[in-house]
């Protein structure tokens, strides 16, 4: 566990900057530097009693992040902070595209002549791997799909945030790491999330939409061990210059069975629907954790039977059910 240490956390707001706030803040000095577009410190009640500086701000306002940054004198950075999920990027592709390629430049220009700094980790996304991933380990190609599909702004931006930070790593020796995060849920989540609407939607015995004929095959990884891949990331020195996927490969399932089983694990009463969509999907996401483990000894420890209804009694609490 980092101790004494002074960590700076673009979008620490967000559903997974605002776990991995609370988790550090004990121990260490943080700064949250966020919109509040989507914001999951509001019910966080324990990181406005530490050691935490809260920032309104843009990643894409280069003064205002360079004020921020200089003023904190990080010795850890974790950029969170982007546009994501698919209704978001679809409705204004420029934006993805500023927001994540822009706030990655203006960052990592800032960080690159600094002292005292011990590691950057940046956040990147398993869509690198197109529509169709089974098993992709880090050296897998990344594939992207068709110019023009809006939903391919999104990974577009996260690869290109890949290549500037190992980029910056090999040219100013800055300690970047990246993760890619393969379909993190949990409590906490804001914003867009399939199997956090599934639940909110099952615990109030509404209709659960799927979007074309629930076939697509995911693998879900609990908020918590994604925090934990962030913390070792964060730590081992066998982590700089390098990327990890970090996914649960054992909590595997369909679209369709996963609103089955989460309507099954809470009692719900809840009809499942089907949707046509109107834009690119991803068929297959299963990623290969191996290296992860390897080099940090990360393994995930929460599966979906276990994770469901852990976030059940978060959105119960939420929707004073």
């Amino acid at each position: 566990m980092l101790k004494n240490k002074r960590i700076f956390i673009t979008g620490g707001a967000g559903f997974i900057g605002s776990l991995l706030a609370e988790k550090l803040s004990h121990q260490n000095t943080i700064c949250i530097y966020d919109t509040f577009s989507r914001n999951s410190i509001k019910n966080k009640n324990s990181i406005k009693d530490n050691n935490v500086t809260i920032i309104e701000g843009d990643v894409t306002n280069e003064l205002a992040l360079k004020k921020a940054i200089t003023e904190f004198s990080p010795t850890h950075v974790v950029h969170c902070a982007a546009i994501a999920g698919i209704n978001t990027v679809i409705k204004s592709p420029v934006n993805t595209l500023r927001v994540n390629i822009l706030g990655t430049a203006y960052l990592l220009d800032t960080l690159k002549s600094m002292t005292g700094l011990e590691r950057v980790v940046l956040f990147s996304t398993s869509e690198i791997f197109g529509s169709h991933a089974f098993q992709n380990s880090e050296l897998h190609s990344a594939v992207i799909g068709p110019v023009g599909e809006a939903r391919w702004t999104y990974a577009v931006s996260k690869l290109t945030d890949e290549h500037f930070g190992l980029a910056y790593h090999k040219e100013f020796g800055l300690p970047c790491t990246i993760v890619r995060p393969f379909n993190v849920y949990g409590p906490g989540q804001v914003g867009e999330g399939a199997l956090s609407t599934f639940i909110q939607k099952a615990l109030q015995n509404e209709e659960i939409m799927i979007h074309n004929d629930g076939t697509q095959i995911r693998a879900w990884c609990y908020v918590d061990d994604m925090v934990e891949g962030v913390m070792k990331c964060l730590q081992n020195p066998k982590a700089i210059g390098e990327a990890f996927n970090i996914g649960n490969v054992r909590a595997v399932n369909t679209i369709y069975g996963l609103a089955s089983a989460v309507c099954r694990l809470l009692g719900s009463n809840s009809k499942i629907v089907f949707s046509q969509m109107k834009f690119a999907d991803v068929e297959l996401r299963i990623p290969d954790v191996t290296k992860a483990k390897d080099y940090l000894g990360f393994e995930t420890k929460v599966d979906l039977e276990e994770g469901i209804p852990l976030t059940a009694d978060y959105y119960k609490k939420l929707l004073s059910l």
